[in-house]
């Protein structure tokens, strides 16, 4: 097992935030020249398996992900193998980690707006995945180490979601931040095009970036600031 050292406390990370879409210059012999100083990749779903895989053999940092409303559970990959999850990297869709000192909580999915569909939740559902995470939360509290990221597919609701019913944001996410007070909530799920929604949010103590379909994010431990 491959083991990543944290950088110095007053260095600054760097954070690849992925969702959504492919982009073609990251899934391309590019990604090196650009993202050569990225220390953690962080993907917030409906993104292929074989595009994670790539960028984790890349740039050979943590690459950490939750699931989309579009992902399937099984994914067929160029060499025909079929794909549960994407190797390499850590699907930390409903837990919590610590990666590079930072750590990291994720849920992924949508608020449910079909029977059948895969990665939808209501939002009782969501409360229970909340509550299965609440144990550790409180934990690292306790222990004097807040939730740095909360990484999710869906945005709260009534911040940067969507009209519609696929689009809507979790109720639960709001109440999420009020408990946990992350630094940084992440999401995509909502698709920006020319700029019609605002990016970035400041919701209480929690700053919340829509990083659709790929966001660069430099952030400091030892202030606690994103950029």
């Amino acid at each position: 097992m491959r083991r990543f050292c944290s950088p110095p406390l007053f260095t600054a990370l760097k954070l690849l935030a992925l969702s959504d879409e492919v982009v073609p210059f990251i899934y391309s012999g590019q990604i090196k020249a650009r993202f050569n100083d990225v220390d953690l990749v962080i993907a917030c779903g409906d993104l292929p398996y074989y595009y994670l895989e790539f960028v984790v053999s890349m740039l050979d940092v943590p690459l950490v992900y939750v699931h989309g409303n579009h992902d399937h559970r099984k994914q067929r990959m160029s060499n025909d193998r079929i794909a549960t999850h994407a190797e390499g990297c850590v699907n930390i869709d409903g837990k919590v980690g610590t990666f590079k000192g930072l750590n990291i909580a994720g849920l992924g999915g949508s608020i449910r707006y079909r029977p059948d569909g895969v990665h939808q939740y209501t939002e009782s559902q969501m409360w229970r995945r909340i509550l299965r995470q609440t144990p550790q939360l409180i934990g690292q509290r306790l222990l004097s180490k807040p939730l740095d990221i909360f990484a999710t597919h869906s945005p709260p609701f009534g911040i940067h979601d969507g009209d519609d019913r696929a689009h809507t944001g979790f109720r639960s996410f709001l109440k999420y931040l009020d408990l946990f007070q992350p630094k940084l909530m992440i999401h995509g799920h909502v698709h920006l095009y020319r700029e019609k929604k605002q990016p970035v949010t400041q919701y209480n103590q929690t700053t919340i970036i829509n990083i659709y379909p790929y966001r660069l994010i430099s952030y400091s431990p030892h202030t606690g600031q994103f950029a």
